[in-house]
């Protein structure tokens, strides 16, 4: 930023603000400059701002717009694409002050939050009402929903409840110019103009800022049951997974760790599983009747040759089956001083394929890399394992990194099921979409941003 123009940037944001909404100090506004991604370069900011009312937020932009200064809006920072990271001399937006729950209506069955809202605390707010809002990132108890919003977050439950996108009814997002936009509804139904509402979910704050989220609830459902089932092979594991869809079965959670996890989980947690275990499936079903659920699921597994089904009897052994699989990213870190985590997602078909392939692309890198996926909606995560202060090593991971996601769009996946793509696959983006839909893409973001101040560099 031009040194005559911080100044003035300071003095016009200071106009509509109160103090303690404006952080200048470096050494705090460093805190600032990125989320929780690798290989992702971040700049200095020149502010940070926390605004708590819509209005301060149309300030800001209407400054920005004015003096042409990026604007990189930021929720908790806990993503993993490099979509939060500050640009050298930008407006750094943090929503986390903008954390009040406006109406749970049970009639409806809606929320109405600010970006800043936890999603674990908009979890146990409606839970209150006997209502679930099922989007469970694996940061949940961290993560805000303006976060969730903006990479179209998933989590451990999507299987059966659907990814972020499917809660969103509407919106009230702040323009790059400072005017507000109200998209979508609250009501069940609702098909007026195109959807704008979608059209932000996943945008990454490239096209506006939400300041309020119109949210879709579901009745609370009951506690879940789980079981895990124990494979020599990944292939065994993954034909347990098509077992399963095909036949209907519609588990609230099925998830898989390959051998790399499972013995870091062991390591890690001494979970006691044996040494042969290749693949280890998990499903959990929070239906009327988890039990005979459980007990179809099992003889799908022992048909595909699982070695050892254990189901759970009650919620307390469900948790403690499904703590092997949240220990599941802390186990791989240790393995090494630094991980990147993948998000390529691939048909559940292609599943065995995609397991198999990754394990080749470790060997070839000589590398660690450790899988956990979302196996009932084919979502996985990739963990590469490596020495950052290693230079080779840093290269192999990264080209491992994109040898992955090349993998993923061969077998007819995407560059990202929940994360997002930010800085870390903005390259890999082009490639997806193709160069129609690309420019129809570029050609959005100057409809909503036509100076481009929107989060610059992300995405495309």
């Amino acid at each position: 930023m031009d040194d005559d123009l911080h100044p003035q940037l300071i003095d016009r944001l200071r106009a509509g603000l109160p103090p303690e909404a404006l952080l200048t100090d470096p050494d705090v506004t460093t805190s600032y400059a990125h989320d929780m991604a690798s290989f992702c370069a971040a700049g200095a900011p020149a502010v940070v701002v926390l605004p708590r009312t819509v209005e301060q937020v149309q300030h800001v932009m209407r400054t920005a717009t004015a003096l042409r200064v990026p604007v990189v809006p930021q929720g908790a920072r806990t993503g993993l694409s490099g979509a939060a990271n500050a640009t050298d001399g930008c407006v750094v937006l943090s929503l986390t002050k903008m954390d009040r729950i406006l109406e749970v209506n049970p009639v409806d069955r809606i929320a109405v939050v600010e970006p800043g809202v936890v999603n674990a605390a908009l979890a146990q707010a409606v839970a209150a009402h006997g209502l679930h809002y099922p989007p469970d990132p694996s940061s949940w108890e961290m993560c805000t929903i303006g976060g969730n919003i903006g990479t179209a977050s998933g989590g451990l439950c999507c299987v059966k409840y659907g990814v972020t996108a499917e809660y969103v009814l509407g919106l009230d997002v702040v323009l790059a110019d400072g005017r507000l936009l109200s998209t979508g509804r609250r009501t069940a139904k609702g098909v007026a103009g195109y959807d704008l509402t979608r059209l932000f979910v996943g945008s990454e704050g490239s096209l506006g800022i939400v300041v309020r989220a119109v949210l879709a609830l579901k009745p609370r459902p009951p506690a879940q049951l789980a079981l895990a089932a124990e494979f020599a092979s990944t292939a065994e594991a993954c034909a347990a997974v098509c077992a399963i869809m095909e036949r209907g079965h519609t588990p609230s959670l099925l998830e898989l760790m390959d051998r790399t996890t499972v013995q870091a989980v062991n390591r890690l947690g001494h979970m006691g599983l044996p040494d042969s275990t290749a693949a280890l499936l998990l499903a959990a079903f929070d239906t009327p009747d988890p039990a005979a659920d459980l007990a179809a699921v099992a003889e799908l597994c022992t048909a595909a040759g699982a070695a050892q089904v254990v189901p759970a009897e009650d919620a307390a052994e469900s948790e403690l089956l499904l703590k092997a699989r949240r220990m599941a990213l802390p186990a791989l870190e240790t393995l090494a001083t630094a991980t990147m985590i993948d998000d390529v997602c691939v048909p559940r078909s292609r599943l065995a394929e995609m397991l198999d392939g990754t394990a080749a692309i470790a060997e070839r890198h000589g590398l660690t890399i450790g899988v956990c996926a979302h196996a009932g909606d084919g979502n996985t995560h990739p963990v590469v394992c490596f020495d950052q202060h290693d230079p080779d090593a840093s290269r192999r991971a990264r080209d491992s990194f994109d040898a992955i996601m090349a993998l993923g769009l061969e077998l007819g996946g995407t560059i990202t099921g929940e994360h997002g793509v930010g800085l870390l696959k903005k390259d890999w983006l082009a490639r997806e979409l193709g160069p129609v839909a690309l420019e129809l893409h570029q050609s959005l973001k100057r409809a909503f941003d036509p100076l481009g101040i929107l989060n610059p560099g992300k995405l495309f």
